[in-house]
């Protein structure tokens, strides 16, 4: 079971557990000084934040594993995009992505993805129709209610945080969940 977290902007928290002994606490674009055993960095300014302990930093785009939670970073046109395997789901971190679209390149190596965290911006509704994923997650926004309304969704009521299992993804279609930072 995957925990997810905004904690607002583009900064996510989410704690996966790949069995008995396999856990990581992984922190995307940390706001303020934070705990992770995985630390995502997006862009090269938020190269400045720090966390407390010992956290291994990706700040770019290539591949490795940690803690049985593979990570690979794909170079955008402002940006490192994040796709990780945890839990047998595959999560995807767009960031401050500054590309209407996604290139052919970027879709082959995002892949299947279970669930999108996407800046709530005008192009996201294209972006998300080429991924298709499964669960997509707005963030960096100030009134998601224009973003609902071009989905297509009147209104969700935002939760704290987000707990899924491969087994609790819709098979029918994509589900869009509001988290409160």
């Amino acid at each position: 079971m995957a925990k997810l977290y905004w904690a607002g902007q583009s900064c996510f928290q989410i704690s996966v557990s790949n069995g008995k002994d396999h856990s990581a606490d992984i922190v995307i674009d940390p706001l303020k000084e934070d705990k992770a055993d995985i630390l995502l960095l997006t862009k090269n300014e938020n190269k400045v934040k720090t966390t407390k302990g010992e956290s291994f930093v990706i700040d770019g785009p290539g591949e490795c594993e940690i803690k049985e939670v593979f990570v690979q970073g794909i170079p955008s046109s402002k940006n490192t995009i994040y796709v990780f395997e945890a839990e047998e789901m595959r999560f995807c971190h767009l960031g401050d992505l500054g590309q209407k679209l996604l290139t052919d390149e970027q879709l082959e190596k995002i892949g299947q993805i279970d669930v999108l965290m996407i800046s709530a911006l005008e192009e996201a509704q294209k972006i998300i129709g080429q991924i298709e994923p499964k669960t997509v997650i707005p963030m960096d926004y100030d009134n998601v209610s224009k973003f609902l309304k071009t989905m297509g969704k009147p209104s969700i009521t935002p939760i704290e945080k987000f707990v899924v299992k491969k087994s609790a993804l819709s098979e029918n279609g994509m589900e869009i969940v509001v988290l409160q930072p």
